[in-house]
């Protein structure tokens, strides 16, 4: 269900029920595009079942998806229809349009062409922990994540969230674990596999990337050495679940071992999906709480006067 995981803790102020969340995204239930309309964002029905909930509940799981239809005209088409009336204008007047009206005519013809483009629609799914106050998004963009947030705030006044962070860098951590020759310095629950982006620090500098390579190589150890430091590397946790650690803390690629879903093969239609529900956040749970343990905890900025434990992870 959850192919890439960004990941928030949720402020200790905010609280909500699944109904006031329903009535909250019901204000904005997706509508696909106009025909003069050329995006269009809006909650849908996770389960994909036409006026069914916006939000659902499985096992004190919230899970949502949001919806968004985009529809795009080549812009060398309409620059070229603009040529040709220019051309024509020019022709027919013996005078050039100027730059306001070149602009006009350019998004005259964007609006005449947009009910004959191609809707084009994609899918977010969120994941809402609301007794770990964790909020977690199905994007493996950043531009794509605050998308949803955005519509989350909009929705639900109140709602504070910060991206994850760790008391030391996911970059660092693991630079950290290229370099070790020791096996036992390396995460008790993750093992490094083989893929791997190692950048250094000047944009015009050569980048390396590794692609079913063994990395545990005096080659890796000395391009980290000398300062391509790693943005992605491909690990595996216990071997349930593999994916890749960005250095912004992101998981992208995520992927559930043979084994892992052997309980859930079977089942059909609204069955399948609270299974999946189920193994997807039964496991993304523990294995994010592993990875942010393994690079130091967690670091909280904002926790109140009298919350002494911290974050339940």
């Amino acid at each position: 269900m959850f192919k890439n995981v960004m990941a928030y803790r949720i402020g200790p102020n905010w609280n909500a029920t699944v109904p006031e969340i329903e009535s909250a995204f019901s204000a904005n239930r997706f509508i696909e595009c106009t025909p003069g309309q050329d995006k269009s964002v809006g909650w849908s029905e996770p389960r994909g079942l036409e006026n069914g909930p916006l939000i659902e509940s499985i096992g004190g799981q919230w899970i949502a998806k949001l919806l968004i239809e985009t529809k795009a005209v080549p812009s060398s088409v309409v620059k070229r229809k603009a040529e040709l009336q220019a051309q024509d204008i020019q022709a027919k007047t013996g005078r050039k349009p100027g730059k306001k009206e070149t602009r006009e005519m350019r998004e005259d013809i964007l609006q005449s062409l947009l009910p004959q483009a191609f809707a084009k629609q994609a899918s977010v799914m969120v994941w809402i922990n609301p007794q770990d106050r964790l909020l977690a998004i199905d994007a493996a963009s950043t531009g794509k994540a605050d998308e949803v947030i955005t519509q989350l705030v909009r929705a639900l006044p109140g709602l504070d969230l910060n991206l994850l962070q760790t008391a030391t860098s996911p970059q660092a951590g693991m630079a950290a674990w290229l370099l070790t020759t020791d096996t036992d310095d390396l995460p008790s629950s993750l093992s490094i596999e083989k893929e791997c982006v190692l950048k250094s620090g000047a944009e015009d500098q050569p980048m390396v990337k590794y692609t079913r390579h063994n990395l545990s190589t005096e080659e890796v150890r000395k391009h980290v050495r000398e300062g391509k430091l790693p943005t992605q590397l491909a690990l595996s946790w216990e071997g349930k679940a593999s994916f890749v650690l960005t250095e912004g803390l992101q998981l992208k690629k995520v992927t559930f071992l043979d084994g892992t879903q052997a309980d859930t093969g079977s089942t059909e239609g609204e069955d399948k999906f609270d299974a999946d529900v189920v193994l997807s956040t039964g496991m993304l749970g523990p294995l994010l709480k592993d990875v942010i343990d393994a690079l130091g905890g967690e670091n909280v900025f904002a926790e109140s006067a009298t919350d002494e434990e911290g974050p339940p992870f």
